[in-house]
């Protein structure tokens, strides 16, 4: 019986910069940058993934801290989980400091960035429903120093992609001073990881409510519909107001629309919902609830 460890990485770079790092992706097409690495090592620790050459991010300082930029902030895409939860940031972006405070364990959260949660795409990442509700845009760094922008909700989607070379660079977040809710439900095996998500901004200068639902498809769910029916009953020029039985309206609505009920059979009768899809369902309901109410209150 012999044992033979798997094959490691035939080369690491480590650039100091933004354009350095694009220039070693560029140089070897094969290689994988990694920056937290949370994401990665559980792939090669299975054996998913061998790569030939890694190109580390963690001494690009360019890209683990934000600025302001024309009523946006402009933020790195090596900001850590555990620098996004801390009070100055969750003063600026609530529901995106809320997301990052429970993307699990300590060592997932000092080590874990909003980048590699966006490029990873896992539908579990806590991050992705904030950015898709804020509609956030990424700005992806090419070769030559280029530079171009992507909405967050085109990658995830695959409408559009990294192309060979490219990094996300940063993340651009309008600041829409108002409040900011995340919330999640979890399962009992495990600390962090989702079942569903929810993330609510109100957005007062256009007297409106954007919504996402992550975890429970491959990327977050916007319930369109919803939230253009719930803000014609906010009362945004008072205390924005809202009826209770509409907030439970709310949440069926936004549940239905992203659980919605099994295709009809051939009689045209409608089979019920599976038992643990009909829980979801509720979950979801919960959430949206509980998160506009909270945003209002």
């Amino acid at each position: 019986m012999t044992t033979q460890a798997p094959r490691a990485a035939q080369a690491v770079t480590l650039p100091a910069s933004l354009d350095e790092a694009v220039a070693a992706l560029a140089a070897m097409p094969a290689a994988v940058p990694v920056a937290g690495g949370t994401d990665l090592m559980v792939a090669v620790n299975s054996g998913q993934l061998r790569p030939a050459a890694l190109v580390g991010l963690g001494r690009i300082s360019e890209i683990r801290g934000w600025q302001y930029q024309d009523g946006h902030a402009l933020l790195g895409a090596g900001l850590t989980h555990a620098r996004m939860g801390r009070p100055d940031f969750a003063a600026l972006i609530p529901a995106l400091a809320a997301a990052a405070r429970a993307a699990g364990p300590p060592h997932i959260r000092n080590a874990g960035t909003l980048g590699g949660n966006i490029v990873s795409a896992a539908p579990t990442g806590d991050a992705l429903p904030v950015l898709a509700a804020l509609e956030a845009t990424l700005v992806v760094a090419g070769p030559g120093g280029a530079r171009r922008e992507v909405p967050v909700s085109h990658l995830l989607a695959g409408v559009e992609m990294l192309r060979g070379g490219e990094l996300v660079g940063y993340v651009r977040v309008p600041l829409l001073h108002a409040p900011q809710v995340f919330l999640k439900a979890t399962g009992r095996t495990g600390p962090g990881r989702a079942t569903a998500s929810v993330a609510l901004v109100l957005d007062p200068a256009r007297r409106g409510v954007r919504c996402a639902v992550g975890a429970i498809a491959p990327m977050p769910l916007r319930p369109l519909e919803a939230e253009r029916w719930v803000a014609q009953f906010i009362d945004w020029d008072n205390d924005r107001a809202i009826a209770p039985e509409v907030l439970t309206a709310f949440g069926e609505y936004v549940a239905t629309a992203c659980v919605p009920d099994a295709e009809p059979a051939q009689d045209g009768t409608v089979p019920p919902l599976p038992p643990a899809v009909l829980h979801l369902r509720r979950t979801v309901a919960a959430l949206a609830r509980r998160a506009l109410g909270r945003a209002l209150s």
